[in-house]
């Protein structure tokens, strides 16, 4: 049996290219001009367009209007609601915090729960923050709600 060595091994015929050797005299087929052409923007060192150039015309980032405005002071939060606590708390009675960390995808933001769905059965629910609408459906079906936010708002001003 013949067992390829490393130095036996080399590609086959027409699969590597020759390298461009440009601006090494008239002989190479690639001196004088090296392969720029004669003057012109592209011909000269640095030249070039940048990709996004479009020819002198309006560009595209420039034409398209600017639409509406983010205040730098939102609150972004989780949004959960409560088809979706239904759905993922089937036995629970008391859900925590953590709970709901464990069904977020932003694990650093603060949690608000909304109404989208229903409740059917009485549930403890601990979050930053709650839609009226979602408190009264909570409370309506013998529920208990415990805003985390406005505790720690009434311990900072009893510390004073």
């Amino acid at each position: 049996m013949k067992v390829a060595k490393l130095h036996q091994l080399h590609p086959f015929y027409g699969e590597k290219k020759k390298r461009k050797r440009v601006g090494r005299g008239e002989g190479s087929g690639h001196g004088g001009t090296s392969c720029r052409g004669h003057k012109g923007q592209n011909a000269r060192s640095g030249g070039g367009v940048p990709p996004w150039f479009e020819g002198g015309q309006m560009p595209l980032v420039r034409r398209v209007p600017k639409r509406g405005f983010r205040s730098p002071f939102r609150k972004e939060y989780n949004i959960i609601n409560l088809d979706q606590l239904e759905k993922k708390f089937k036995d629970k009675d008391n859900i925590s915090l953590k709970d709901l960390y464990s069904i977020c995808k932003r694990k650093k933001l603060p949690i608000k729960i909304l109404s989208r769905g229903e409740i059917q059965r009485p549930i403890k629910i601990e979050a930053h923050k709650f839609s009226k609408q979602a408190k009264e459906k909570i409370l309506q079906a013998g529920g208990e709600v415990i805003e985390l936010e406005a505790e720690e708002k009434e311990s900072d001003t009893s510390a004073k």
